[in-house]
């Protein structure tokens, strides 16, 4: 058992360099390496003594922050699970994610208190406002008063961070961020041995553009303790992102195929004035990216773009190249350790390579893919024991190579963003109007999907698309509501009273 006093990157940074930028922002302040070991290390000794019950979670509700990263740091070197909870949530589904977790504790915003606090005042839960700008401030400051910097031990336990995700029956799953992501050792000289392996932990600055309730952004997290200095933006601006790339000579980040498209669409002038030299690796996942706009993105940054496909619960499962994918366009890549990916027809035969069918992943390890307190919907994702799907049609041709063509799961990806249409349906089917749902997913250039609501209405009822969205807003984040409603005369279902989606979207597409 290790019990000495584990290397920490982030503390050898300020001891070594205190001065030099460690977190920096567009316009919300920035840390050095000193304030940041500092902050992130007082921290991490209060929430270890707070009473955070047998779960050890907390919830972080702030936008991109200094603050945000700063807190998730902590919360891992403190022995709790971070729990991110998307800041477009109402009170109603915030608390939801509270009782599910089992958090005793939350970190806000500005923009974030009121609702929190709505969601978990009920529930007992103690809130701590974070400072909007820069990584100390009153609320904070008050939390960790008192406490020294943590002194860490090496068997100490690192406790993965707790996604939800938008859930078929309505309700979100909550999933534990996998091995693949954290490693597979339960304590923090494990983990830091894992990070040691990271291939972003060799590269310089950092860029954050995506929101940190995301598995993606969260991995600047994991980099900030590793040594690596980031900068965060509160929100994505394509021409933004440009500045900061020049500005602060970035040589990584992750994005999403949105991401992309906005930037391609600036002015050839714009994209022309910043120089994005400094590029070294830009990973991008969150769903499918068009062939034109990935191949317009390689001749603009270079042979540096790298694509992971894979789930919050499974991390990533295929990865390709930039010169991989140029000599096989459109594909999502090979299958990485620990997965073996194959091909399967409806009744779960193994499909020959270039026949398309139901994509699934063998887990050499027998893991598989766990949702935390439903083990149907677990079950559900398996064949065989490890051997799980991520709800994708394709196919894997003879060099290896993994092609997505459909989706067989109802899940909407939007701007890199996973929309359940069972959420919308559930709240729409309540409306004293409607008589019948289907929400579906259609094509859409720059998001990759949007949601759209099929409406059948009672008899008499008029259709009204702006009171439906209103009614869906007052539940729901906006994000998770149908872009579109559309009036139709019945709502087709099959005899067992399932409705074909697949029929739906042929014909609205």
């Amino acid at each position: 058992m290790t019990t000495a006093a584990p290397d920490v990157a982030l503390l050898g940074r300020a001891t070594d360099s205190p001065d030099e930028p460690a977190i920096g922002s567009l316009g919300l302040g920035e840390a050095t390496w000193a304030e940041a070991a500092d902050t992130v290390f007082r921290l991490a000794a209060a929430i270890k003594v707070f009473d955070l019950g047998p779960t050890r979670r907390v919830l972080v509700v702030a936008r991109n922050r200094p603050s945000t990263v700063v807190t998730h740091a902590a919360a891992m070197l403190g022995e709790a699970s971070s729990v991110p909870v998307n800041f477009h949530l109402t009170a109603g589904e915030i608390a939801y994610i509270a009782e599910e977790s089992g958090a005793r504790l939350a970190f806000v915003d500005s923009t974030t208190e009121a609702a929190t606090r709505q969601a978990v005042d009920p529930l007992g839960v103690t809130v701590v406002r974070l400072p909007d700008t820069g990584i100390t401030g009153a609320g904070l400051d008050a939390f960790v008063s008192g406490h020294d910097p943590i002194a860490l031990r090496g068997d100490q336990r690192v406790i993965p961070n707790l996604l939800f995700t938008s859930g078929t029956t309505g309700r979100p799953k909550a999933v534990q961020l996998p091995p693949k992501t954290i490693g597979d050792s339960p304590d923090l000289a494990g983990f830091l041995t894992f990070l040691t392996s990271h291939r972003l932990t060799k590269l310089g600055t950092h860029l954050v553009v995506g929101p940190l309730y995301h598995n993606g952004p969260l991995t600047a997290v994991r980099l900030l303790l590793a040594g690596v200095p980031i900068v965060v933006h509160e929100r994505f601006d394509a021409e933004a992102t440009l500045a900061a790339i020049e500005e602060h000579r970035i040589e990584s980040s992750i994005m999403v195929p949105t991401h992309f498209v906005r930037m391609l669409a600036l002015p050839d002038a714009k994209r022309a004035r910043y120089d994005v030299s400094a590029l070294k690796s830009v990973s991008h996942t969150g769903g499918k990216c068009p062939i034109d706009v990935k191949r317009a993105m390689i001749e603009w940054w270079g042979p540096v773009l790298s694509e992971s496909y894979g789930g919050t619960e499974s991390g990533s499962v295929c990865t390709i190249n930039s010169t991989d994918w140029l000599a096989h366009p459109g594909s999502v890549g090979r299958a990485v350790a620990p997965f073996e990916a194959l091909v399967v027809d409806a009744d779960g035969n193994h499909l020959p390579p270039g026949t398309e069918g139901r994509l699934y992943f063998r887990d050499t390890t027998g893991r598989g893919i766990i949702y935390e307190g439903d083990a149907q919907k677990t079950a559900d994702a398996h064949i065989a024991p490890g051997v799980f799907t991520l709800g994708e049609i394709g196919y894997i041709d003879a060099d290896g190579f993994v092609f997505i063509t459909d989706r067989f799961s109802d899940m909407v990806v939007s701007g890199g963003v996973n929309i359940y249409p069972a959420e919308a349906e559930q709240v729409l089917t309540l409306h004293p109007s409607v008589a019948d749902v289907a929400c579906v997913g259609i094509d859409d250039r720059e998001m990759g999907e949007q949601l759209i609501a099929l409406v059948q209405l009672r008899p008499g009822a008029v259709g009204d698309a702006d009171a439906l969205q209103a009614w869906c807003r007052a539940s729901l984040a906006g994000y998770k509501c149908p872009k579109q409603i559309r009036f139709i005369p019945e709502v087709p279902r099959n005899p067992m009273g399932k409705i074909d989606k697949k029929s739906l979207r042929a014909a609205i597409s």
